[in-house]
């Protein structure tokens, strides 16, 4: 068989798994019907009896979040000295060739090659190797996350999108390092997207028309997390100046007003047409955003003027009298941190846990303490109502959990008071219908995104929220805001490796086969000159 039939042959046997794994890879939230959860789901035409049914399209919410958690991108500190420019170049070699001689003189320079040879073998080139295979994984997966962000922006057509922190992977590298790491965030990973800019995040209170400005479209929130600004107790203002400096502010608010167009929502089938106009209600409705730096509420921490900017921002954002006196059923709250809630354990798969510094200081935490907990939930239902969702990291396997709490002025006194001495309460939230219908209760969601780093999924958040008007034929029903919630996953980074190395080794076998192929004729028909040649000489000698 001749090679270039072979290449060919094994072009074609690899092109229908190579064309799959493509397919999947560029379209995977087509397949998986990745969507943000519509305000209106459609309804075909229903003909019954006298009364026919049009069919009704569905209604996209006009609230759309992209979210994503803990990228974590990670530079030139995981890589050997050798390739970030250090002293370490060929350290085996030297170490071996200056122990081989120490002490000998020149005339003892050569017993310094062999063990030079056995060093440079067995340190320099296995650890020149696992730095350009680093160098080769940070690569890659800056690409992995980048086709995560474009490809699910570009598909699910979001109106927000955030990043729930940890967006580097270390808060201890140098300002030239942060600087570097920042670069490839915005130029290459999250590129296209736009830091929100200072006239914004600087304005406490700040009501927009919600869809009115196409910029938020391209702009990324991001939130702080531990990895790019520390804990409670290593926290300092250069690594929070730094910070705001390529992403925005650590704390900061704004209001989106629903206009006419954005107020149609989804109505009960007796309802009118139309949706009544914003105006006509006593409060507009409105949908707050809340990104609060939570990685220094609790104590003790290191800069104690830090931990008060952050605790002054909780109570005024959620606290204060313009928060509450602002409480409507037309009033929503989505708050946007990093570390999750307190849980007990066993609902989520990060359990509570806090790790101290020797000096002092918060070193690692899992959730936030539970006093500060129940008072950013107490918060949130005094300045909301239920009409609040918490979204945040950190914990890269990802919850969905319920927090519930006695109701104020409940009429079954024996129950209210048997559970209040419990506090707020939480558990999963495909387990909690029971509590989310019973009266005696009220509680807010709380969405733990799981992590779109490689090893968890390359997985994206999805969150609709709307407002839903009240039944004109029910006078008891009132209009509140909805929140629904989805996830799209890519699958693990191999996923993204095999399925270009594999396009490549079909491109490089089709291309092989055919230049082979047109060298193989090009030989023949030289070969058949040559012989035709040969003859025409043989008949004139003959």
């Amino acid at each position: 068989m001749r090679l270039s039939s072979f290449l060919l042959i094994l072009a074609r046997f690899l092109l229908p798994p190579a064309l799959i794994g493509t397919v999947y890879l560029y379209l995977y939230p087509i397949i998986h019907q990745c969507s943000f959860p519509p305000a209106r789901r459609a309804e075909a035409a229903c003909y019954f009896g006298d009364t026919p049914r049009p069919a009704v399209p569905s209604s996209p919410a006009p609230f759309r979040l992209l979210a994503l958690a803990d990228p974590q991108l990670e530079g030139d500190t995981s890589l050997p000295e050798e390739l970030r420019g250090g002293d370490g170049w060929l350290k085996g070699t030297r170490d071996g060739f200056w122990n081989g001689v120490h002490g000998g003189g020149r005339e003892k320079a050569f017993d310094g090659v062999r063990p030079a040879v056995h060093g440079f073998m067995t340190e320099d080139i296995p650890r020149l190797f696992a730095g350009y295979r680093k160098k080769l994984d940070l690569w890659g997966n800056d690409l992995y996350l980048a086709h995560i962000y474009w490809l699910m922006h570009w598909w699910s057509a979001p109106t927000h999108t955030v990043v729930l922190g940890d967006l580097l992977g270390s808060q201890w590298i140098d300002d030239d390092e942060f600087a570097r790491r920042s670069r490839r965030f915005w130029g290459k990973v999250f590129k296209g997207g736009e830091k929100v800019p200072r006239e914004v995040t600087d304005v406490s209170g700040r009501t927009e028309m919600l869809g009115q400005d196409a910029n938020w479209q391209r702009r990324l929130i991001a939130v702080a997390g531990n990895h790019d600004i520390g804990y409670a107790g290593d926290i300092d203002g250069r690594r929070i100046e730094r910070f705001e400096e390529q992403y925005g502010r650590v704390n900061w608010d704004v209001r989106f007003r629903l206009n006419d167009t954005a107020a149609t929502a989804t109505r009960h089938a007796s309802a009118l047409p139309f949706a009544p106009s914003s105006s006509l209600l006593q409060h507009p409705p409105e949908l707050r955003l809340v990104i609060l730096n939570s990685m220094n509420l609790d104590q003790p921490a290191w800069d104690q003027n830090l931990h008060h900017q952050s605790r002054d921002f909780l109570i005024e954002s959620l606290h204060s009298p313009a928060a509450t006196a602002s409480n409507s059923d037309s009033q929503a709250t989505i708050l946007l941190t990093h570390i999750p809630l307190h849980k007990e354990k066993g609902v989520c798969v990060d359990a509570p846990y806090f790790a101290y510094f020797h000096g002092g200081g918060i070193q690692e935490q899992n959730h936030l303490s539970k006093d500060v907990s129940e008072y950013t939930l107490d918060g949130l239902l005094r300045s909301s109502g239920t009409n609040a969702v918490v979204l945040n990291g950190h914990d890269h396997e990802g919850c969905d959990t319920y927090h519930y709490h006695p109701a104020p002025h409940s009429s079954d006194t024996e129950k209210e008071t048997a559970e209040e001495d419990k506090g707020w309460q939480a558990e999963k939230w495909r387990l909690s219908p029971p509590h989310r219908s019973d009266r005696h209760f009220k509680g807010l969601r709380e969405i733990t995104v799981r992590s779109m780093m490689g090893s968890y999924d390359g997985n994206a958040g999805l969150l609709s929220a709307w407002y839903e008007h009240a039944d004109e034929n029910d006078s008891s029903s009132q209009g509140t805001w909805r929140f629904e919630y989805d996830t799209c996953a890519l699958g693990v980074q191999h996923i993204w490796w095999a399925v270009h190395v594999l396009d490549l080794v079909v491109i490089l076998l089709g291309l092989s086969g055919v230049v082979r192929a047109f060298w193989e004729a090009f030989s023949e028909l030289r070969e058949e000159k040559r012989l035709a040649s040969e003859t025409r000489g043989k008949r004139k000698r003959g």
